[in-house]
């Protein structure tokens, strides 16, 4: 945290505008000394100036500097942001003249950890950072805003502080009973309290499972015999050849993927080997894929052939979907039917060659998320699987103490419980961490943010 940092903030290529960012206590010190302008040491903070990058008496480009001053800024350190013409020479010309004389090349999201380490932000709003640059729809962008802008966390806050004040209140009755003036905790009202914050969480972790699906989309894999017609249904919600599409079975060996905007809403769509015995071992191993990937799948789309009859194999699968968000998909309607739908419940008829029945698709799956119910206005949820999963761990502590309390347990035992409940919440918005998460978590962040 002692080093000044460098790095190229904009994307590198051919452009306008390329941005440096410097961070640290040496930041102006150095960049003055490769500018050559008015001194930049004597001007006000949040200000912009204009002048040249120099290497000696050689110009390397002409500039615009911005000086932030701190405590006022994304790191709270001193922040100099060098505004040079956009060009993978110059710009990186630039940055080896700030490392030579003094800054080293910041880390992928060194930025940002320095906000969070120095309480700028938060975790939640530092995720939210990064799910603004990867936000893939309109809806998932204004959730990563939500996220940015403290609403996430505030909502994570105000739990803690109620969470905090009971414990507050069991800690002083636990210690000072002799005292009439506190609020005696007394079993009713304690089972009251957890209750209420039970089912905060509860509505929480629902609605960000939501927020979840808006962030990351809805993993969906396209599963069934081969022939059946997968890759072709692929190519179509694609709106390309993305998949080889041949007569000939086992084509598809391994998994194809690609991903579309659905209303917004992001679908991982996998396209898998087809389903049957073979002596292949390549084959095999897709066919082995492809089974695993139902368990792994938020949606399954069971394909079938109206041409064919039922085997046991698809009725085993089939009867193995019952637990899961399944759409039977039977295809090829525009041949002759040998298909016995008595047994077939939840499906839907398609042609993809046709391109008959891919709207109700569309539709169905819209239906089975509520992802229409979903309004852009409520997008102040927990989105990524790390938060969602310490939310889980918070959920199932406080349910711990509540059942403590059903049970009779010493209220000092139903404490470490709502203890435990707080500083996984904490855990979530950053108030307690390991450096080795920290670390992790900011690795995945761009050089330069």
């Amino acid at each position: 945290m002692e080093d000044t940092i460098a790095a190229i903030s904009t994307s590198l290529g051919v452009g306008a505008i390329s941005i440096i960012r410097v961070s640290g206590h040496e930041s102006i010190d150095i960049v003055s000394k490769i500018f050559k302008g008015s001194n930049l040491k004597e001007k006000e903070s949040h200000t912009i100036t204009y002048g040249h990058i120099v290497d000696g008496t050689q110009i390397i480009d002409e500039v615009l500097v911005s000086i932030m001053k701190s405590p006022k800024t994304f790191t709270t350190e001193d922040i100099v942001e060098i505004n040079c013409h956009g060009g993978i020479a110059t710009t990186n010309k630039v940055l080896e003249l700030l490392l030579l004389n003094g800054c080293r090349l910041a880390e992928p999201g060194e930025f940002t950890k320095r906000a969070f380490l120095n309480g700028r932000i938060d975790l939640i709003e530092a995720e939210g950072i990064m799910g603004v640059i990867n936000a893939k729809s309109e809806k998932s962008r204004v959730l990563a805003i939500n996220q940015l802008n403290g609403s996430t966390s505030s909502m994570i806050k105000e739990l803690r502080q109620e969470i905090i004040e009971l414990l507050a209140n069991i800690e002083v009755n636990i210690d000072y009973p002799e005292y009439d003036d506190i609020e005696q905790v007394s079993i009713k009202m304690l089972k009251s309290k957890i209750s209420t914050i039970t089912d905060k969480i509860q509505n929480i972790i629902e609605k960000s499972e939501s927020s979840k699906i808006i962030k990351e989309g809805i993993n969906v894999s396209i599963i069934g015999r081969p022939n059946v017609g997968k890759s072709s249904l692929l190519n179509c919600l694609l709106e390309e050849e993305k998949a080889i599409v041949t007569d000939i079975e086992g084509t598809t060996r391994d998994t194809v993927e690609g991903k579309i905007n659905l209303n917004g809403l992001i679908l991982n769509i996998i396209d898998t080997a087809g389903i049957r015995d073979t002596n292949d071992v390549v084959e095999k191993i897709g066919v082995q894929k492809s089974l695993d990937l139902i368990e792994k799948s938020d949606l399954v789309l069971y394909m079938l052939n109206n041409n064919e009859e039922l085997t046991i194999e698809d009725i085993k699968i089939i009867d193995n979907l019952k637990n899961k968000n399944y759409i039977i998909l039977i295809n090829k309607t525009d041949l002759a039917s040998k298909l016995n739908r008595d047994v077939l419940k939840n499906y839907i008829e398609i042609s993809v060659l046709d391109n008959k029945g891919i709207d109700c698709l569309k539709e169905k799956i819209l239906e089975l998320f509520n992802l229409e119910k979903i309004e852009t206005k409520d997008l102040s949820y927990l989105s990524d699987a790390r938060s969602i999963a310490l939310l889980k761990k918070a959920y199932q502590s406080i349910k711990s103490a509540k059942e403590g309390i059903d049970n009779s347990f010493p209220v000092d035992m139903v404490e470490i419980d709502i203890k435990e409940c707080w500083d996984l919440l904490g855990e979530i918005i950053g108030e307690t961490y390991q450096e080795e998460l920290i670390n992790q978590l900011f690795s995945q962040f761009c050089l330069g943010k």
